[in-house]
């Protein structure tokens, strides 16, 4: 931090415990224009400029959050851009990336995230990038998106639930990886390979029943065929939603060849576990499935060790009749779970059991996520020249998750019921308050990321 004479700054923000690149320390953050102009000692604060003191509670970049189905246009009926984006600045992000399923049209031609565009115009209340999708038959579409300003690309190995976004089969992969190559940006990949598994026999209101039917080994099969592929290719690759502890092995091996190889995983990977999940709770249902407890611990170490690079909420809703409440049979019902508005306590409640710092909260889910997406340079940290996102949370303040709270449009969530640790204060998006005390603003001020380094 250096000191900085006085100039026209809209606002300056103090604390005692503000999370920087190098560190958690007592500053003063100097904003102007909607970017971070100077991180300054609290002494050399300039004066006679609105100022708001967070005293012990901290301050961190607003949350990156790279995996989100907003599901509009066509399914908005599962969520939408408003309500997502209003359970986004309640929960601390300030930023995110809508997945190309499950709208209709999917995300798998320039018209098509066209029309997401304009479906998400002026109903945003955080900054939102476009993912688009790798499918059988649309590499000559992949420029063309990424000129209309997607992020990046997602493909699935295994069927994606819908039919309007198909699987890509290794030929698919090899026709678009280098082309993705060449235009710079990453395949993020949902990496199961369907391959042998115990026959769905048993009681489908068993979760044990639907965890047998997506054993580990078709995870650990598919980041085989992408660590193979991205040594082909050499163009960066990332596995979304990693519920398979066993998969790291082929991961650290790529890495140590200095591969562009990158992991996430989520929230209910890291909080819930398969020998938990109460019968007929459809809720808990999601693909990957949650695996059993000694593989959740796994997961844990290897966060906290570096070898998953980012943790995101993989936020994918439905009605509640998808879920078929009444039935509770998990073979049938859609599978995904809603936790947009709850990710930084959700996480924050078990790394602060485990010896986790504020500072790898950040690198989590701030700092890592707005690299994958091409960010850095405006999102994720706080810095000068940055832009002037901030969440204000207290780390030791903890609250009960109710339907009352959420956001999102359906409040069908496994967390519902449970006492969470750090509760968020206020969210700051490019130096405007959008979230403070339990209230949304009534402006929406999110605008569209597109393109990266745009």
């Amino acid at each position: 931090m250096t000191s900085h004479d006085p100039a026209p700054f809209d606002l300056v923000l103090k604390g005692r415990r503000i999370v920087l690149p190098d560190g958690v320390r007592e500053a003063a953050i100097a904003i102007a224009g909607g970017r971070i102009a100077a991180v300054l000692d609290p002494s050399a604060a300039p004066r006679g400029v609105r100022t708001l003191d967070a005293g012990d509670r901290v301050i961190m970049p607003g949350l990156v959050d790279t995996h989100a189905h907003i599901n509009e246009p066509g399914r908005t009926e599962w969520e939408g851009f408003e309500t997502a984006t209003r359970a986004c600045a309640a929960g601390g992000i300030t930023t995110v990336v809508d997945m190309p399923l499950n709208s209709i049209p999917v995300t798998t031609t320039r018209a098509a995230l066209e029309e997401k565009r304009r479906a998400s115009a002026g109903q945003t209340w955080v900054d939102h990038g476009f993912w688009g999708g790798v499918v059988p038959g649309n590499e000559r579409e992949l420029e063309p998106l990424v000129e209309a300003g997607a992020l990046g690309f997602k493909a699935f190995l295994v069927h994606s639930g819908i039919d309007d976004f198909p699987m890509a089969e290794e030929g698919d992969l090899r026709r678009a990886m280098p082309i993705l190559a060449r235009l710079g940006v990453p395949l993020l990949v949902h990496a199961e390979l369907e391959g042998d598994a115990p026959e769905a026999v048993g009681d489908p209101r068993s979760y044990a029943t639907y965890l047998a039917s997506r054993p580990p080994t078709w995870e650990e099969a598919a980041v085989h065929r992408m660590v193979e592929l991205c040594r082909t290719y050499g163009g960066p690759v990332h596995v979304v939603h990693l519920s398979a502890a066993g998969a790291l092995d082929d991961v650290s091996r790529a890495r140590a060849e200095g591969l562009p190889f990158s992991i996430e995983t989520c929230p209910h990977y890291l909080l819930l576990a398969a020998e938990e999940v109460p019968e007929g709770h459809t809720e808990y249902k999601c693909a990957p499935p949650i695996r059993e407890r000694d593989n959740r611990e796994r997961l844990w170490k290897a966060l906290v060790s570096g070898a998953i690079d980012l943790v995101v909420s993989d936020h994918s809703p439905c009605t509640p009749q998808l879920k078929l409440p009444n039935e509770g049979d998990f073979l049938r019902a859609w599978g995904g779970i809603a936790s947009l508005q709850l990710g930084l306590s959700l996480i924050w409640t078990e790394a602060n059991q485990r010896g986790a710092t504020l500072s790898d909260l950040a690198r989590w889910m701030c700092e890592a996520p707005a690299r994958l997406a091409g960010l850095s340079h405006k999102k994720g940290r706080i810095a000068p020249g940055l832009d002037a996102d901030l969440v204000v949370w207290d780390p030791d303040a903890t609250f009960v998750v109710e339907p009352s709270i959420l956001r999102h449009r359906h409040p069908v969530t496994p967390y519902l019921g449970r006492t969470l640790r750090g509760e968020v204060k206020t969210t700051i998006l490019r130096g405007q308050t959008v979230y403070e005390g339990g209230v949304v603003r009534d402006e929406p001020l999110g605008v569209p990321l597109l393109g990266r380094g745009a």
